[in-house]
């Protein structure tokens, strides 16, 4: 007899094979409802604590876009439990303030869920590389962010390497972000849009917190 969670899995891999992918639906007002009753999983449909040893200690490889300054890089970043330095720096552009044009340290532990993320999602046949949409940055470009409006925390921790908004193509925000927050490594909101792209989830390394914005 085929579980409920067997069902559910098969939904998703339909979503990697892009059966399931939002459709814009143009002069719809009821465009984000009907994207979220369609592919709002229950939270308990990814749970990385069900993982074991092997997963943690294979060499890790992420593949990272950032659709704001039409980047890509695919790199082995850590190996035999340490960080390849060159890569780390690579991944540490990567995610720099491309508006304030600076880069900073990034927290090695974000990293580690990123990695994860993806790690974790290709095991049912999303390969996408994973879209950063802002890592790091700097007080100026945090505060130009608020003055227009967009969601940012005045004490944000993306201005101190440890926070970044992210995405996977034809992946729904409540299944990433469901996801990342079974990690436990730090603080995950889910912000929604109804848009071709739709929305994004923040992944931190701070406190254990979660939020809708």
């Amino acid at each position: 007899m085929t579980t409920r969670r067997q069902v559910l899995k098969k939904s998703i891999l339909l979503t990697a094979a892009g059966l399931f992918s939002t459709t814009k639906l143009v002069g719809s007002a009821h465009a984000a409802d009907a994207k979220s009753s369609e592919l709002a999983p229950p939270p308990d449909l990814f749970d990385s604590q069900a993982l074991d040893i092997d997963f943690w200690v294979k060499p890790r490889t992420i593949d990272l876009i950032r659709p704001a300054s039409n980047e890509r890089s695919k790199l082995l970043y850590w190996k035999d439990g340490e960080i390849i330095d060159s890569a780390y720096q690579e991944l540490c552009h990567i995610l720099r303030d491309v508006n304030g044009k600076q880069s900073a340290a990034i927290d090695p532990k974000l990293f580690e869920t990123l990695w994860a993320t993806q790690a974790y999602v290709a095991r049912f046949g999303m390969t996408k590389p994973l879209e950063i949409l802002s890592g790091y940055r700097t007080p100026d470009s945090n505060r130009r962010l608020i003055e227009q409006g967009v969601p940012a925390a005045r004490k944000s921790l993306h201005m101190d390497g440890k926070a970044a908004d992210i995405r996977i193509p034809h992946l729904h925000e409540e299944v990433l972000g469901s996801l990342i927050t079974s990690f436990r490594e730090g603080g995950v909101g889910f912000y929604y849009r109804a848009s071709a792209n739709g929305g994004w989830i923040h992944t931190d390394t701070g406190l254990q917190r979660s939020w809708k914005g």
